[in-house]
């Protein structure tokens, strides 16, 4: 029995020793897979601020991407217009550096005539971004007033048979009343106009407008159309558009982001279940796609034909991420799994592959249409404002 067990004891302290390793094996790979938000956001707020002065400022020039090299900028008018200036608003936040807040009065002051544009569903972008950052910072009245305005604005573009905010005016020989996955992105104005003035049309109009996209938007699949084209005088659907994807039924990368974001924030306001449950298949259908890279750093399209030789959308990991961090926030019993998601695509975003060394972008190989033709493998600036808000979120956590 002693021979047994001198024998039995160098095999039990091998075991014990070596399985012991194992736990924190795990711990480390785990923590190596997590980017350090805070250290990031110090070196993209530095940057900013050098790059500042390195741009002209121009108020027909907003930035938006590179164009040959250079900066390419855009009029307020444009729907990406919010963005740089929400992205400074973002770095103020986390630093209180007075260069950042100058710089995004400054280039906010620009867009804030577009509160007034009732030709576009864009508003939130437009003025959400900027405004909406800039009260949540600083709460001062001069600007949640600017984007109420905006909230009155948009509220004009709803139809009551349609029960839904119309998106585009243009192509009016192709669809009659056509609303978009991405005016999900629209209604968080509108729900916070009511939170602020207690007026409950906003909140009405965001959510039958997230209803009919619910009702109207998604495949079986869960992956979402484009474009739902209504009739106008009775609500019913024309068709069923992909516009800036592959074809009609293929699942736009960057549409399948806004919805998941989308969806959580009106799950935010409205503690509607049936909106968490969309934004969770939503997420599902990302993540269990065999046409999703490793690095989680989706094609501009999961359907696109030329996989894995087609471009990548950073934009829409960079949304997604984002609105990943929120909906761990809501659904708690999958949030170590959200985190895991948004924190690999951040450890991606964040390594040399996808940097971009041209003033002000932190970011490229997004996409803007491939169809269109234009900003294609290029750095696109809402990219780098999801970018940085996912990392603020990260940051919380």
């Amino acid at each position: 029995m002693k021979v047994f067990l001198y024998c039995l004891i160098p095999i039990l302290l091998f075991y014990c020793s070596s399985h012991a390793d194992q736990p924190s094996k795990r711990t480390e790979s785990k923590t190596d897979n997590v980017v350090n938000a805070e250290e990031v956001l110090s070196s993209l707020a530095k940057r900013a601020i050098s790059d500042i002065s390195k741009i002209e400022f121009d108020s027909t020039k907003i930035p938006r991407t590179v164009e040959g090299g250079k900066l390419k900028g855009t009029p307020s008018k444009s729907w990406t217009s919010g963005f740089y200036p929400g992205l400074l608003w973002q770095l103020y936040d986390f630093t209180n550096e007075a260069a950042l807040k100058n710089a995004a009065i400054k280039w906010s002051m620009v867009v804030e005539k577009e509160k007034m544009d009732n030709g576009t569903h864009d508003l939130g972008f437009k003025i959400y971004c900027p405004f909406g950052n800039a009260y949540k910072i600083t709460k001062e009245e001069k600007y949640k007033e600017v984007f109420l305005s905006a909230a009155s604005t948009l509220s004009t573009r709803y139809n009551q048979n349609v029960a839904a905010i119309r998106s585009w005016d243009f192509n009016k020989d192709v669809w009659q009343y056509p609303v978009i996955i991405d005016n999900m992105m629209n209604l968080e104005m509108l729900f916070e106009a009511t939170k602020l003035t207690g007026d409950s049309s906003f909140h009405y109009i965001a959510n039958q407008h997230a209803s009919t996209t619910l009702k109207n938007h998604f495949r079986k699949d869960n992956s979402s159309y484009h474009v739902v084209d209504y009739n106008p005088n009775t609500g019913e659907v024309n068709n069923k558009h992909t516009h800036q994807g592959f074809n009609h039924e293929s699942a736009w990368s960057r549409g399948q982001a806004w919805g998941l974001y989308g969806f959580t924030v009106a799950y935010r306001y409205t503690n509607d279940k049936k909106y968490l449950q969309q934004a969770r298949k939503i997420a599902d259908f990302i993540f269990t796609n065999e046409n999703l890279p490793s690095d989680m750093v989706p094609y501009w399209d999961y359907n696109a034909p030329n996989i894995p030789d087609e471009p990548r959308d950073v934009s829409a990991a960079a949304i997604t991420a984002s609105g990943l961090y929120e909906l761990a926030t809501h659904d708690t019993s999958s949030a170590d799994k959200y985190h895991n998601w948004a924190n690999k695509i951040l450890q991606s975003l964040s390594s040399k592959k996808y940097k971009c060394s041209t003033p002000p972008f932190f970011l490229q190989h997004s996409v803007g249409s491939v169809p269109g033709e234009f900003e294609v493998d290029a750095p696109i600036i809402y990219a780098d404002y999801y970018y940085v808000e996912a990392l603020l979120r990260q940051s919380k956590i």
